[in-house]
């Protein structure tokens, strides 16, 4: 079944997250429905909305009976031990066949290469978070047919995109929105060891939140609680955009409320299509907003919506609309244990060959002062942003020179924005085509622009790229990337086995507080509106730096040049209770997350880990005599084991 609008294809796919749900579906007025199987999806929270695979078959049949297509959901990370148990479940639906699935995990896309799964369609996942045309053009060499795009993607790009690619575009257009960037969001892991992108999110986006600047505290409420996504009254300029693809999300949803919902959107497609000069877009509108669960949102669809993102209805606040039960509740970061270093320590130890590895020392700054101490300090690799964190700006031309004239052994490398636009692209283009010879390569954050310049320089790929197993390093090495930043996701009982398997050189993550979401979501705004309620210094950051606070905690907020919002952790990532068992016969660079630091705290810490990297039995004394530029040190998603 399929709906056309001027010889373009339009689908409305619906969302099922039961065998009683999809029986009522499959009559509904929709095109195809998408679902999840025993395992591998992004609703592992709620075993009961996950179909058997015997459920999965009886499904295609019915779906199949009436012309409608069926989609399985296999979005989520996976990890090495995951591997066996991937190869057969999509064994299994290459065979049934199903009619496509939808992935987040590049390793994926590594599996149905490596053995021949192509009886179905593969769809990029939201959570692949796709932005540019390098991006899809990476996929398409892969065989990915759909792209549901980014929830930060206005229409006016979807369809230059679409234009410039002929890849077929999916679109959220009804329900549950994140803040963050789709894939990047870490802090459910850090805090609870529940990863967003395993399907586990505790969403701390939906906690109450105080606001904290230049002294003063601002009464905000629930600052990150987004509402839900409503385009019910904007199917022609959908259709406009050239979306192949109009996606309800809803797995867990009522029956009624669900199936309701699917058929208000198929009878207003249907209405457009048969007449679109008398289309009533408000038909329905109100019986819509009567039943929603949160407030509603066009999000970034006709541009940035500022803070009218913001909900202050009921599951917006918190709860679950159908049980009234809070997702979570404000919650420490974990502080580092004896026991979490035990754990962690003893994995190692059963994975390692008692060689000491030979570890780099990396360090990610924000300005010319803290490039010109680490290059001073004789570090190993810099690393300079092109998203810099105010007030600070990026080095000026004559300041790069100093520093490569001065730079001895240290490499310089370029760090790219972790979102590219085509502006971006084309300003980058520009600007390594006259002074890319004066770095020493690229740190990466999206696949886009590992498909444009990963035969041009050497290529290191950053955390939030998600590389999570060897099949998805091995999908990258494959674009030419030359090193793995390992996932800030990666469990006590993971790191070992991802470490032995990989045949990628790899950089860990060692210390610094951790950027764990990054939004296009502006929370500066709040300032600009509320007027503060009484005098509140930060505890650990400038005062000029915005923080939002609960009784468990301050996370800093830091804002870019271009006006993302970069939130990290209160406490300070540290390996160093490790690090003597990190011996591998690989070599394994280590990274100090610097930005943040001013630069007597970035000299310390510097000269702590340049010890500890020339002498490993001094770890254990030299952490315990560091002390803590923050709110204490943790080791964030190590100090919890993958279930």
């Amino acid at each position: 079944m399929a709906r056309y609008f001027n010889n373009k294809k339009i689908e409305l796919l619906a969302p099922s997250g039961t065998m009683e749900t999809f029986k009522k579906m499959v009559q509904a007025n929709c095109d195809a429905i998408y679902l999840g199987g025993k395992s591998l999806n992004m609703r592992m929270m709620r075993k009961g909305f996950n179909f058997s695979d015997e459920e999965i078959k009886e499904a295609l049949k019915m779906a199949h009976a009436v012309n409608k297509k069926v989609y399985i959901t296999v979005n989520n990370m996976i990890n090495d031990s995951e591997i066996d148990e991937a190869i057969e479940y999509l064994r299994f639906l290459n065979e049934v066949p199903v009619d496509g699935i939808i992935v987040q995990d590049l390793g994926i896309l590594q599996i149905c290469k490596e053995h021949n799964f192509n009886n179905f369609e593969i769809h990029s996942s939201v959570m692949m978070n796709v932005h540019n045309i390098e991006f899809v053009k990476a996929l398409q060499e892969f065989g990915v047919t759909r792209v549901v795009l980014s929830r930060e993607m206005d229409l006016k790009t979807a369809k230059h995109l679409q234009n410039q690619t002929n890849i077929e575009t999916e679109y959220f257009v009804h329900g549950d929105m994140c803040v963050a960037n789709g894939g990047n969001c870490y802090y459910s892991s850090i805090v609870f060891g529940n990863s967003s992108n395993r399907g586990r999110c505790f969403k701390p986006c939906r906690w109450p939140y105080v606001i904290k600047k230049d002294g003063s505290l601002f009464n905000t409420e629930f600052p990150l609680a987004v509402k839900d996504m409503y385009m019910y009254e904007h199917i022609p300029e959908l259709i406009e955009a050239s979306i192949t693809s109009f996606k309800i999300e809803g797995r867990m949803r009522d029956t009624d409320f669900i199936v309701d919902l699917v058929n208000a959107y198929g009878d207003a497609i249907d209405r457009y299509i048969e007449n679109p000069l008398s289309f009533n877009r408000k038909e329905h509108a109100a019986e819509l907003f009567d039943g929603r669960k949160r407030d509603f949102t066009t999000a970034y669809a006709f541009g940035r919506p500022g803070l009218d993102f913001i909900n202050t209805r009921y599951e917006g606040t918190g709860k679950f609309y159908s049980t009234g039960k809070v997702f979570s509740v404000p919650t420490e970061e974990p502080e580092i244990t004896d026991k979490a270093i035990n754990e962690l320590q003893s994995d190692l130890n059963n994975f390692n060959g008692k060689v000491a590895s030979k570890n780099k020392l990396s360090v990610k700054v924000n300005n010319y002062a803290q490039a010109k101490l680490s290059i001073e300090l004789g570090v190993d690799r810099i690393y300079l942003p092109c998203e810099v964190l105010l007030p600070d700006q990026f080095v000026s031309l004559d300041q790069l020179q100093d520093l490569v004239n001065t730079k001895n052994k240290t490499e310089i490398y370029l760090d790219l924005p972790q979102m590219m636009n085509e502006l971006q692209f084309d300003m980058l283009d520009h600007y390594l085509e006259k002074h890319g010879h004066l770095f020493d390569g690229l740190l990466v954050s999206n696949l886009g622009a590992i498909n444009k310049y990963g035969h041009k320089y050497p290529l290191i790929t950053n955390y939030n790229l998600n590389i999570y197993n060897e099949k998805a390093s091995k999908f990258y090495r494959n674009l030419g990337v030359n090193e793995t930043t390992i996932s800030l996701e990666i469990k006590n009982n993971e790191l070992a086995k991802f470490i032995s398997l990989s045949e990628s050189p790899l950089e860990l993550i060692a210390h610094g507080p951790l950027r764990v979401m990054y939004l296009d979501h502006n929370l500066y705004e709040n300032i600009d509106v509320l007027k503060p309620i009484e005098k509140c210094d930060n505890k650990y950051v400038e005062n000029d730096v915005l923080v939002l606070m609960t009784d468990k905690g301050e996370n800093p907020v830091y804002i870019d040049q271009n006006g993302k919002n970069h939130l990290f952790t209160s406490k300070e990532f540290c390996l160093l209770p490790i690090l003597e068992s990190l011996s591998f016969e690989k070599p394994i660079n280590l990274r100090i997350e610097g930005q943040t630091y001013t630069l007597d705290e970035l000299k310390t810490i510097i000269e702590v880990y340049q010890t500890a990297i020339s002498d490993k039995s001094k770890c254990k004394e030299l952490y315990s005599q560091l002390q803590p530029k923050r709110a204490g040190f943790t080791l964030g998603a190590l100090s919890f084991k993958s279930i």
